[in-house]
């Protein structure tokens, strides 16, 4: 079939994309359904020789936003990339990359689990390697088709005042991991509509990618770097259902006359089978330096129950945790409920809470 066009509708999260390949080295071009709900959701790419009418809603356009590129397998991508969330299914754009250090469970050494430990729970030897992740802004076109399955105000600071509870986001930032980001490239100026992209990044055709940080990036960054800081990722899989655990430290208050310390937990649900389960209770153990043993127990997360299937299998969220010391653990299971009404637990990895030894002012929004 050497020289046919095929077409290739890449379907993510609550969003399509489209995209044609023409010949083997041929222009790829990227498309986006426009309007929420354009095409029913699906996990995986599909592969189809024709994009006919009848595969999307009557009335529903796809419009051409960019041309893919090959996904790096080795190396960074650089600031100012644009990409495509292969989960998610959102336009973005890399502002600058972590390097984590990953702790996956599921493929820990052979060695024996440990007896209990004072934590409270048992540990087997895991040792960490280096994975890349991206700091990345969202297009805020997406947000709308993303908000059930991943919060688009996930990355919360402390505010800078007496209120040692009170919090504030910054809309449509994320974090993202290498092998989730599918580059793709734009002739447009600002192919991102996020209230930061024009302050952060210069459009600059003579570099690929054609979009350059600013200093009001780099001096953001620098400024944040503690609170902003991606350095463990904890990951771990039971009965098809992986679980990623990324704790953030947030910084400390004072709070009747004693130091609250505050830490922030993203996590993200992957069904990586094709049964259909649905997320139905939390059972959390908090241990704390200080000697309490705390445990938390309630229906789903952040108000929700999310069902997890081959047509939308992640969830991802956020949270917060405070203790009256500077350090801790955190571990657990969430409870799933499979059709048949059978329920089964899944584990939750443990990970430690650490505070930064070299706290420094937290951070104050953005202002430069």
């Amino acid at each position: 079939m050497a020289g046919c066009v095929a077409r290739r509708a890449l379907a993510v999260g609550s969003r399509w994309w489209a995209r044609s390949l023409t010949g083997a080295r041929g222009p790829r071009p990227l498309c986006v359904a426009g309007g929420a709900g354009a095409f029913p959701p699906a996990a995986t790419a599909t592969t189809r020789r024709h994009l006919s009418s009848r595969n999307r809603p009557e009335g529903k356009v796809l419009e051409t936003v960019g041309v893919f590129e090959v996904p790096k397998q080795n190396g960074k991508y650089e600031t100012g990339q644009l990409f495509l969330h292969s989960v998610f299914g959102y336009r973005g754009v890399v502002l600058f990359p972590w390097q984590a250090r990953l702790y996956d469970r599921d493929v820990a050494s052979a060695a024996p689990e440990k007896a209990e430990n004072p934590a409270g729970h048992g540990s087997k030897e895991v040792k960490g390697k280096t994975h890349t992740y991206y700091q990345v802004l969202i297009d805020a076109r997406d947000c709308p088709h993303i908000s059930q399955r991943s919060q688009t105000e996930a990355v919360t600071f402390l505010a800078n005042h007496d209120d040692s509870r009170a919090l504030y986001a910054i809309p449509g930032l994320d974090y993202v991991s290498h092998e989730d980001i599918l580059p793709y490239t734009s002739t447009d100026q600002v192919p991102i509509q996020h209230e930061l992209f024009e302050r952060f990044l210069l459009y600059d055709q003579t570099k690929a990618p054609p979009f350059v940080a600013r200093e009001t990036l780099r001096a953001w960054q620098e400024k944040n770097h503690p609170w902003l800081e991606l350095s463990d990722v904890h990951r771990e899989t039971t009965e098809n259902i992986r679980v990623t655990v990324i704790p953030f430290y947030m910084g400390m208050r004072e709070a009747q006359n004693s130091h609250v310390y505050w830490w922030r937990y993203c996590i993200r649900l992957e069904n990586l089978d094709s049964d259909v389960v649905q997320l139905r209770e939390r059972h959390w153990r908090i241990f704390s330096l200080s000697g309490t043993l705390e445990t938390v127990r309630g229906r789903g997360v952040v108000g929700r129950e999310p069902v997890l299937s081959k047509e939308q299998p992640a969830f991802q969220y956020s949270s917060h945790v405070s203790l009256q010391a500077s350090s801790g653990h955190m571990w657990g299971t969430f409870r799933f409920e499979r059709p048949d009404g059978s329920h089964f637990d899944v584990r939750i990895p443990p990970f430690s809470l650490e505070s930064n030894k070299d706290e420094k002012t937290p951070p104050s929004g953005l202002h430069w």
